[in-house]
């Protein structure tokens, strides 16, 4: 493309990934958000909880001065608590809706456009079961979230059976679920992530396609999945070009392809499309971003 990528996509960094010191809500926020910031290549920027409400404020007012579009992620922090937004208990469920609701309460404190979950765990007895409590556990949080404003609900579609072992993907179900949710709520979608795409066996058209219509958010992140035993194997979002990974140049190209081709990148209304990347080991965090970019300019460049 000889057009400039930011005529078609905001290009986002999730902050707690990138510094994984940071993801549980404490630690060098204020330090890592704020290189993050300086950074025009950036327009927005992926967060998670802030325990300290004096950083938050602090967040808050250094990303309005920058300029820069804000997305709020449930996912570390569902991860983290155990809980389970499509959990069969309904006990356990209502804990998991309500957990959810003071993140939204949090994210909409920070001026997020769009409140991110993801699906939990699941049993193949239970499997129907478990997603009539989704479908119910999400409307709740649309339902929620649209008393409060105008802020998106986005389910991320993750593995089944490898590592998060999600409930949702693959994409037809993942299709199913949002053409379901969406039939009653229009402040729902779905974001689709290429480094899932390897632990869901799906090409970049059998992932995308499907839920073409529901699509509001991507990420571009790597994985390693060819054998258990080799270092970073899982969603662990490894740099592009780890030893093993499966994701590179060639990959992200055809993933932004078939995002152009259906209209997700467009001009009219640029989609937040952010890095999910995490140093493996003693890796330098700036390192990897700077990484991230130079394969996302090469891929843009060839497309």
């Amino acid at each position: 493309m000889q057009e400039s990528i930011f005529n078609y996509m905001k290009v986002g960094l999730i902050h707690f990934m990138a510094y994984p010191e940071t993801v549980k809500g404490e630690g060098p926020i204020l330090e890592t958000v704020g290189k993050i910031a300086r950074d025009d290549y950036f327009n927005a920027i992926e967060i998670t909880t802030i325990k300290d409400p004096n950083v938050r404020r602090k967040v808050k007012k250094m990303l309005e001065t920058a300029g820069m579009t804000v997305a709020f992620s449930a996912q570390p922090q569902l991860l983290g608590s155990g809980l389970n937004i499509n959990d069969v208990n309904e006990e356990g469920r209502q804990k998991a809706v309500a957990f959810c609701k003071q993140l939204i309460d949090e994210a909409y404190e920070m001026n997020a456009v769009g409140f991110a979950f993801l699906s939990g765990k699941y049993t193949e007895e239970t499997k129907e079961e478990a997603y009539r409590a989704l479908i119910e556990s999400t409307k709740e949080l649309c339902s929620y979230a649209k008393s409060k404003g105008n802020m998106m609900v986005v389910h991320e579609v993750f593995d089944y059976d490898i590592d998060k072992k999600s409930l949702v993907g693959p994409a037809i179900l993942a299709a199913k679920y949002a053409k379901e949710i969406i039939a009653e709520f229009d402040n729902f979608g779905l974001l689709v992530d290429l480094s899932h795409l390897p632990l869901i066996r799906e090409t970049a058209e059998e992932a995308i396609l499907p839920v073409k219509d529901y699509l509001v958010h991507a990420h571009l992140g790597n994985c390693v999945v060819k054998d258990p035993s080799m270092p970073g194997y899982g969603d662990l979002h490894p740099r592009f070009g780890f030893p093993g990974s499966e994701n590179g140049v060639e990959e992200m190209v055809e993933f932004l392809r078939v995002l152009k081709d259906i209209g997700f990148l467009n001009r009219e209304n640029p989609p937040i499309v952010s890095f999910e990347v995490k140093p493996f080991g003693d890796e330098d965090s700036d390192l990897v971003v700077a990484n991230a970019k130079r394969t996302l300019n090469l891929a843009w460049a060839r497309l």
